[in-house]
């Protein structure tokens, strides 16, 4: 058992509630059973009983798995065949006319295989109780059981033998709860067990509710009390007092065997053995003499007489009302009247402040709480409740307050690391993860997945004391609802055609209706939101292990309009459409095409997640955004390659996901940040910029465009906001200084000193933590999103949220390059800061920007020219290597050129070229960055003007070209060119042709 935790753990919500193990529940189980008769009695169950039929009709009626296969023998010879040739767990033998041929072939079989359970079943009960208790005749025998034809008798027998196989490992692993039956008379135990059978059944049936998919409410159905049946008073008496901790009550006959004799006392004497231990504990007895109805009313147990004409709703009625089954009912202590009822711990947590004190002190003096949890497989919740008193506590408000804190706990923690099934009815913000539909979840989605369950499995949600790490609430709309869609509206004909421009596609898409059951599911979504919504891709190829999608598809961002939900639930709708729509866009059939898949065997799942982040005026953002590896393919002294490396960036995403100028740190060296070196760095290669959304819904329009309610700010509004406070410098003019903290004069720089140098928030702890447990469990390098707003509070924590999980391809090739061993006379490129590992071979044409007319200024009109000479190689299914100034796929086209992935997709190798007045650094921090290295495209660094590398600009001046205008030069040689890549020493070179080394 868990440590009970204290008051306040609960009461702060920092304890962790530990997951029930169902699955190693029930572990014993009946799967093959002897049915041992005459042939008169076989055909009867054959043709009349049809046992195997109704054994499993009575299963499924019950939500059972596992109906056992009945194998019949009608002679001993069969008997001892199957016994021989099957793994038999039960032996059920019809009483035969002859009885001595039963007890002979009983003990034969038990001398034999005396681990086998064997049962009587006979329609003689009188006859046979009479022999069974005068005689010894029956002693290899387990069990006797009247048999009325009913198979409800034979699930019984089936459940009883199961129930006793189990029960000490189940009630000692997990405490699952128990019910003692005490009853010597065959007739009436063969007609209570099943009655109580089937309401502990249907009681199961309703706590299924609390598991969170099918797998889990099929699962919790092992968690359903056991029945223990006793035939004496000392029978009763051992299972009592090794079970009374986990039992929900006892059902008794008055009159049986104590000491070897019949007592006709000797129910009364177990009601007072077991009302001296537990005072309320609950206690009914039953008994063919009407008489001792008074004595039982004395000694406060129920009472029911053996004969009446409505002895199966007495009992059925009695154990639901007092052995905590079905709704939790509060009553009026004095009147004995309910005053309020909860059908599921949903309810009660809903309706705990509303329970009238002198109601609630009464049940928890009785641990009535603790133990309807119980019956319902709420083992953890249940143990917490039975460990307090009411004089714990100062009041009964404090008290209210600990069961809510505690269920709130519980729901979140049992959510955790699991996949909901969404349910209209049940939805609420405690399931961090759910599905609508059947279908796949996609890439991105199995990437959460995976990431609430490594955060679970690792304990990481309270790992650091002030900090929760989680993923955001996410809802998955599988892939079936996408074929649904594009099938139902008859779309791949306009989706999969050349002739149609990405705005004709979208508008087709849009003007689709979503299928009926999704909408009215959305409505409940939304309604229970209280965040902007992200509306993302997932589909079948995206940022799976072995197919690079990364930031192909579109993400729209929805505003929450709280006083007008049906304009939210419009947007969402269209964004969902807008996302599926861009599965066909031009530039992700190129992608295909560059990934030799075929465009009608992706499928689309759609991830809705909230939006972490805080309002202002009519904008919303988080406090920052950040991209993090646990390799660094950049590493600056001391740094290593496997200690990682993170970009951080105030507001949204997307300016990372863009190339923007984000912070860039080692987790390992926080301290240690390049670009805050010195003022006059912090003052040119920081943050200038911030995306936020912008929250007026006349801004959300759906185009190709996913970006289009994204406002790009200049810095300066957020510190209007005052959203930087916690991650700002202030750089002082006067002094040529640069003072940690917002609270200073001068002008406000991005520089995350208060976290990264004076740790207010344990980042660089976090990440590195989340980056090698990442990478532990991918067994490859990773690359994760997150996302972090300060102002954002649970249980007075702050949050880390973590948006993605990826791999990062990694390359199989092993090079070892020694720079000395090669004449830079033979070198066209050599660079100190390349990406990549192994040989690129068998290029013949190099692209590359005139550095001589470049000019940032013209850098958009370069993007169609190189998109052209793409294509032109995708086409003849050539590759080549291409050179330019500046960053590769930066937003910004001051910074670089600013192609899209597709615009360069044949590419192998990718060289980014400083010149003497436009310096750069790697790019790192980007979707475009992701499908580089998934393509396994070599990528080198290099500013030559400074001595850091080697550029042959002249040699390739002077070769012939094939192409060149004023931008950009094409040439073409005779013999391949070869690219070497030493991933260890980030060392890269390109040989000149015919100059391999």
């Amino acid at each position: 058992m868990a440590m009970i935790p204290t008051k306040r753990d609960i009461l702060s919500q920092s304890y962790l509630f530990e997951d029930t193990r169902f699955t190693s529940l029930m572990l014993h189980r009946i799967y093959h059973v002897l049915l041992i008769s005459s042939v008169y009695d076989a055909f009867i169950l054959e043709e009349d009983g049809r046992i195997d039929e109704q054994i499993f009709n009575e299963y499924m009626s019950l939500n059972l798995r596992y109906p056992p296969e009945f194998i019949k023998a009608t002679s001993k010879e069969q008997v001892f065949q199957k016994l021989e040739s099957v793994n038999i767990d039960l032996v059920i033998i019809m009483l035969s006319a002859d009885e001595k041929v039963t007890f002979d072939l009983s003990n034969e079989i038990k001398h034999q295989y005396e681990h086998i359970p064997i049962v009587v079943l006979t329609p003689f009960s009188r006859e046979v109780r009479i022999k069974f208790e005068l005689t010894n005749q029956f002693a290899a025998v387990d069990y006797i059981f009247s048999w009325l034809g009913n198979a409800d008798i034979l699930l019984a027998i089936i459940k009883l033998i199961e129930d006793k196989m189990n029960v000490e490992q189940d009630v000692g692993d997990v405490g699952v709860q128990t019910i003692l039956l005490v009853e010597d008379s065959v007739r009436f135990y063969s007609s209570y067990l099943p009655i109580i059978y089937k309401i502990i059944f249907k009681q199961s049936k309703s706590f299924m509710s609390e598991g969170l998919n099918e797998h889990q409410k099929m699962l919790r159905m092992r968690g359903r009390p056991k029945i223990l049946l006793a035939t004496t008073y000392e029978e009763a008496v051992e299972l009592y007092d090794k079970y009374k901790n986990n039992l929900l009550g006892v059902i008794s006959d008055i009159s049986y065997k104590r000491r070897g004799v019949k007592d006709s006392e000797a129910g009364f004497r177990l009601v007072k053995k077991i009302k001296k231990d537990n005072k309320y504990m609950p206690l009914l007895l039953q008994s063919s003499d009407s008489s001792n109805r008074e004595k039982a009313k004395q000694l406060k147990a129920g009472f029911i007489y053996k004969h009446s004409q409505s002895l199966t709703y007495e009992l059925r009625d009695f154990i639901r009302n007092y052995f905590a089954f079905g709704s939790f009912i509060f009553v009026d202590p004095k009147s004995g009247k309910e005053v309020m009822r909860a059908k599921n711990l949903k309810d009660l947590m809903d309706k705990i402040f509303s329970v009238p004190e002198d109601s609630l002190r009464y049940h928890i003096q009785r641990n009535h709480l603790s133990k309807w949890l119980r019956a319902r497989a709420l083992f953890p919740l249940a143990q917490l409740f039975q460990e307090f008193k009411p004089e714990d506590f100062n009041d009964c408000n404090e008290v209210k307050q600990f069961i809510f804190e505690a269920i709130s706990n519980f729901r979140i923690a049992k959510a955790r690391g699991v996949i909901t099934q969404f349910q209209r009815e049940n939805f609420d913000e405690y399931f961090m993860l759910t599905r609508v539909g059947e279908g796949s979840i996609g890439g991105k989605a199995r990437g959460l997945a995976f990431l609430d369950t490594l955060i679970k499995r690792n304990r990481l949600y309270n790992f650091f004391e002030e900090v929760e790490i989680t993923i955001p609430r996410t809802v998955v709309i599988g892939t079936d609802i996408f074929d649904e869609f594009m099938e139902t509206n008859q779309l791949y004909k306009i989706a999969l055609s050349d002739r149609f421009s990405d705005e004709e596609i979208l508008n087709a898409f849009v003007n689709a209706p979503l299928p009926e059951t999704v909408s009215d599911d959305l409505e409940t979504i939304i309604n229970l939101s209280d965040k902007p919504l992200a509306i993302r891709s997932s589909s079948l190829l995206e940022d799976s292990h072995y197919q690079p999608f990364a930031g192909i598809y579109n993400t729209y961002m929805v505003p929450l309009i709280k006083n007008n939900l049906s304009i939210t639930n419009e947007m969402v709708r269209k964004a969902i459409k807008g996302v599926y729509a861009s599965a066909f866009y031009k530039d992700s059939k190129a992608y295909m095409e560059a990934t030799s898949n075929v465009i009608d065997e992706e499928k689309m799942a759609i991830v809705i997640q909230e939006v972490a982040g805080k309002q202002y005026d009519d904008t919303y953002y988080p406090t920052f955004s950040g991209v993090a590896r646990s390799i660094n393919f950049y590493p600056v002294e001391p740094e290593k390659s496997e200690e990682g490396i993170a970009n951080i960036a105030v507001g949204l995403g997307k300016y990372i996901v863009d190339g923007g100028l984000s912070l860039r740190f080692s987790p390992k060296y926080p301290k240690k940040v390049l670009q805050t070196a010195n003022p006059d760095m912090a003052l040119k290669e920081t943050q200038k910029y911030f995306y936020a959304l912008d929250l007026k819904p006349e801004s959300f329009t759906i185009s190709p465009n996913d970006a289009m309610n994204l406002i790009k700010f200049p810095l300066k509004r957020a510190e209007k906001d005052k959203s930087i406070k916690e991650v700002a410098s202030s750089y002082d003019f006067h002094n040529h200084m640069l003072r940690d903290g917002f609270n200073y004069e001068g002008k406000k720089l991005a520089t995350f000193a208060g976290i990264l140098k004076h740790n207010k928030f344990p980042l660089a702890d976090i990440l590195q933590k989340v980056l090698k447990l990442g990478e532990q469990e991918m067994g490859k390098p990773v690359e994760i999103e997150f996302v972090v707003d300060l102002n954002e509070r649970r249980g007075g924590k702050k949050v880390f949220n973590l948006l993605q999980i990826r791999p990062i391809a990694s390359r199989d090739e092993s090079v070892n390059i020694c720079k000395d061993d090669v004449a830079d006379e033979k070198l066209l490129i050599l660079s100190e800061k390349a990406l990549g590992n192994g040989v690129v071979d068998n290029i013949y044409d190099v692209v590359y920007v005139k550095p001589e007319n470049f000019n940032p200024a013209n850098n958009k009109d370069i993007v169609p020219l190189i998109a052209e000479i793409n294509t032109q190689f995708i086409n003849q299914g050539k590759n080549y290597i291409l050179i330019g100034p500046g960053r590769w796929g930066s937003s910004d086209p001051w910074l670089g050129i600013p192609v899209k992935w597709p615009h360069i997709s044949a590419a192998r190798v990718i060289v980014e070229s400083g010149l003497d007045d436009y310096r750069i650094d790697p790019s790192q921090g980007t979707h475009f960055f992701q499908n580089l290295t998934s393509f396994r495209v070599a990528y080198f660094t290099i500013n030559p003007f400074i001595g850091d590398g080697i550029y042959d600009i002249e040699f390739l001046n002077r070769q012939p070209a094939v192409f060149e205008n004023q931008y950009i030069r094409h040439v073409q040689f005779n013999t391949p060119v070869t690219a070497k890549i030493d991933g260890k020493k980030n060392l890269g070179i390109i040989f000149k042709p015919e100059e391999e080394g």
